[in-house]
């Protein structure tokens, strides 16, 4: 339910910019919190693998929130949300070539399933191409590039380091390459009181809850099955964008999310007799 929010702080005057920095910043406070109120997350990060988290951070967190709100302020929340949702292959494909492996013959299924399932959900065969931003498309499969990119490194950084601990850990990390890009300075003005409301909402949603849960998930279940799961977001998303926003979703569009959930789960069916085990990605 993220992305329809978002939209509504660019309505009230927010440019992408702002967003990105405020919920960043308030994600990173609201976690620091959570980690002095629950003394089980105690721990000197500096004594365990904090470089890499601290990388996943970067490049996993602060580049795909930066990506990702530029996409939404260039379109659509729903066309933004299936550019980022192309995750669910590029994971897979970053397990095979982490693997030294070929994909399964059903996750090239799974991806024909996402690629087709994405033209219809962009409405592609009904709008004209000028209607969609270049620079919008760009930016949100960059998002969705980076995202993947998260999924696959944080079950891969081994560390007896609480989930919100580590999460603290990676927003910190993110946060002054976010202020770099996006000054903090953007923050300050006469509605920085509205736009750090909105950070804390937009940092609890999509920073604070997404980092700790794949923190807690990740190294269990896979970053493939991960992927999957994680997708199970996106018919949400997109009906928050028809409800919330009021945004136009033809059935075709529909029969789209359809299509992508299907290769989701198609990507993680159980293999017949000797191959039947779990991809841990």
């Amino acid at each position: 339910m993220l992305s329809p929010f978002i939209k509504m702080a660019y309505e009230r005057g927010f440019s992408g910019v702002q967003v990105s920095a405020s919920q960043i910043t308030m994600g990173t406070v609201i976690l620091w919190l959570l980690v002095l109120t629950n003394p089980k997350a105690w721990a000197n990060p500096f004594r365990q693998s904090w470089i890499k988290l601290s990388l996943v951070g970067i490049f996993g967190l602060a580049l795909t929130t930066f990506f990702y709100n530029i996409a939404l302020s260039e379109l659509d929340a729903s066309l933004a949300i299936v550019l980022l949702f192309q995750f669910t292959w590029i994971t897979i494909l970053m397990d095979c070539l982490h693997g030294r492996k070929w994909p399964k013959p059903q996750q090239l299924v799974a991806v024909g399933l996402v690629v087709a399932g994405t033209l219809l959900a962009v409405n592609l065969f009904d709008a004209r191409m000028t209607d969609v931003s270049p620079l919008g498309v760009a930016f949100g499969l960059l998002s969705a590039c980076t995202y993947s990119l998260f999924l696959f490194a944080a079950g891969k950084v081994e560390t007896t380091l609480h989930p919100v601990m580590k999460s603290a850990v990676m927003l910190t990390a993110a946060l002054p390459v976010l202020y770099a890009i996006n000054p903090p300075h953007t923050i300050f003005g006469a509605d920085t009181g509205s736009l750090l409301l909105w950070g804390a909402l937009l940092g609890l949603l999509g920073s604070v809850l997404p980092t700790v849960l794949f923190n807690i998930g990740i190294p269990k279940i896979g970053s493939s099955l991960a992927a999957m799961l994680a997708s199970m977001e996106l018919p949400v998303a997109v009906t928050g964008a028809f409800f919330i926003l009021g945004e136009r979703v033809v059935p075709a569009q529909w029969a789209g999310m359809a299509l992508i959930l299907l290769g989701i789960v198609v990507s993680e069916a159980k293999l017949p007799a000797s191959d039947n085990r779990a991809d841990d990605g």
